[in-house]
């Protein structure tokens, strides 16, 4: 993985208006208190919602943490993704199946499923919301943000490395 000064993650679920700018939200928001400028953006591997903003429900949750997602605007996952980030994370297995037929397999993205990289939560999907209440959005979030800080936790590792001198080695 790149250092934090270069580093860009897109987050990916179905329809770019829950989960994905929720995850958004959250990296940019624990990237912004760690001191780090990342690239971040979000994604969907459906066309439903392209040019439409979060959920209400997201944009509510983003907001009773004080972070405002109303300009956030939903896009569909293309294969030149996988040249411009370093990162991209699922949101559960469909969105991984639906990434890996974008995947045009010579980019230089890592891809993962988001909890994979939490400590003890590898393999779970994060809850899609769309069809619940509003609680499950805190659910997501929850989830997302764990997700986010566990990514944090990753780059500043390799930003403290001895190894670590901007990206050489």
């Amino acid at each position: 993985m790149p250092n934090a000064n270069s580093f860009s993650v897109l987050f990916v679920c179905l329809g770019n208006i829950c989960r994905s700018p929720l995850a958004e939200a959250a990296f940019r928001e624990a990237a912004r208190e760690a001191g780090l400028e990342v690239e971040v953006d979000s994604a969907g591997t459906a066309d439903y919602h392209v040019g439409e903003p979060p959920d209400p429900r997201s944009i509510a949750e983003a907001q009773r943490r004080g972070i405002d997602i109303t300009g956030y605007r939903g896009r569909q996952l293309h294969a030149q993704d996988f040249h411009a980030f370093d990162q991209i994370l699922g949101m559960d297995r469909s969105n991984m199946a639906n990434i890996a037929q974008v995947d045009p397999g010579d980019g230089k993205a890592r891809v993962a499923m988001l909890l994979d990289i939490v400590p003890g939560q590898e393999g779970r999907e994060v809850g899609d919301p769309w069809y619940g209440e509003a609680d499950g959005f805190s659910a997501t979030w929850a989830e997302v943000d764990a997700g986010a800080r566990a990514l944090l936790a990753v780059l500043l590792d390799q930003t403290s490395s001895p190894c670590s001198n901007g990206g050489a080695q």
